[in-house]
């Protein structure tokens, strides 16, 4: 019935740290407000958010000039700043980014170019040089990243979420949008809790950003294709063979940026991930299928294409993730003296990938506007990273509302 109703002049779709930094951020903007985040767990962050690899990137691999780079860049020192603010556990470790062989070192130069280009201040390393800041590393030659950090983002995610409840919104768990409509004044969202009446919509959906998009009206000109990211960890009595993040040179064929070493936050030391097709867009097991799910990927043309492209690297991702000793074999290309002994299956994550019909992956954020709506339809890695900026970036770009009067520029989230 119509007076039961909840209205808001904002409506975020999505509880991960994009949502919630731009639900924090819509705040910050329109003083006075109401915001409404819906998220259909029981608590933040509970998909892409909470099941990476925690590191606050310092914007190396990026295009200069993209929003990726810029907003990463950026978000780095925003990040480490709101953690600081509200005594959020995080470490600035730096990163070490290694060639293991010497016809790795072109794409080592070419990496170090780009990471300058985008304003970095990044230290080349000889053999010798990798072994002071990762004794156990083989390497022939390294790139040294002072800048990049560790962090939970989901206690990031937990603390946004105060903060918008400190400021009078509501982020409200349990309540999946099943079924969204435009109308006269704004969207109209169907709730388990009822429906919801948006003046504006954000759709930060992550792996159902897509469909929502479409349900509102908007062509994202993509698919979300899932990819699954395995993770191994090191037994507590071997994390000493990593200091801090220690990264290969990246495949420039293949759009992963390969298995790596990360220390996280609470001293564990996770070692991943591999890339394989989820057979479900939340598919965190190897056995988790979803029919819609995978049947949309499998006929979309832009999936087609790139697996055909990439069979060979492909084919070597699939067998690592059924093969532990494969698995191994390429953590020890970085570290010799890693064992199949010293390491244990770890929770897996499931990266929000959007393709285009090419087969190309979009590369850099994605916003599409629709009327009186905007989403998020590719926001991976470093978009943890970059949160606090693309809250600000998303509430930048939402029209002025004839009842709510924008605080200054200027104004920070």
């Amino acid at each position: 019935m119509e007076g039961l109703v909840v209205r808001a002049d904002f409506a975020v779709i999505g509880g991960g740290i994009v949502g919630l930094a731009s639900a924090h951020a819509l705040q910050t903007r329109f003083p006075g407000a109401s915001v409404l985040v819906l998220d259909k767990e029981d608590g933040p962050a509970r998909h892409q958010t909470g099941r990476n690899s925690g590191v606050i990137h310092a914007g190396v691999y990026y295009a200069p000039g993209s929003l990726k780079a810029r907003l990463c860049h950026a978000g780095n020192r925003s990040m480490v700043a709101f953690c600081r603010e509200h005594g959020i556990a995080h470490e600035i470790c730096g990163k070490v980014i290694v060639a293991t062989r010497p016809e790795e070192v072109a794409a080592l130069d070419r990496l170090e170019t780009r990471a300058r280009d985008n304003g970095l201040a990044v230290t080349r390393l000889d053999a010798a040089g990798v072994r002071e800041h990762e004794p156990h590393v083989q390497a022939v030659a390294g790139l040294y990243v002072p800048t990049t950090g560790i962090v939970s983002y989901r206690r990031v995610s937990e603390v946004l979420a105060g903060l918008i409840a400190a400021g009078g919104g509501e982020v409200r768990y349990g309540a999946e949008v099943t079924a969204l409509r435009r109308d006269a004044g704004g969207h109209v969202l169907d709730t388990p809790g009822g429906p919801v009446h948006a003046r504006f919509l954000v759709n930060c959906g992550g792996l159902h950003s897509d469909r929502l998009a479409r349900k509102a009206g908007a062509d994202p000109q993509s698919q979300i294709v899932p990819f699954r990211g395995e993770y191994y960890e090191l037994r507590p009595e071997r994390r000493s063979l990593v200091r801090g993040l220690i990264y290969p040179v990246p495949n420039p064929d293949f759009p992963f940026l390969g298995v790596h070493f990360t220390r996280m936050i609470d001293g564990s030391v996770h070692a991943g991930p591999n890339a394989v097709l989820a057979f479900a867009r939340e598919g965190y097991h190897k056995t988790d299928v979803n029919v819609r799910d995978l049947g949309e990927s499998l006929r979309y043309p832009g999936f087609q294409r790139l697996a055909r492209n990439n069979l060979r690297e492909g084919a070597r991702e699939m067998w690592r993730s059924v093969s532990k000793a494969a698995f191994v074999r390429s953590l020890q290309a970085l570290i010799p003296e890693v064992t199949a002994d010293d390491v244990v299956p770890s929770e897996a994550g499931v990266r929000a990938q959007a393709l285009t019909p090419q087969g190309a992956l979009v590369d850099d954020f994605l916003f599409v506007e629709s009327p009186g709506a905007l989403h998020v339809c590719n926001a991976p890695s470093p978009a943890a990273t970059a949160s606090l900026e693309i809250g600000r970036l998303i509430a930048g770009r939402v029209p002025p509302q004839d009842h709510l009067t924008p605080a200054p520029t200027g104004a920070h989230a």
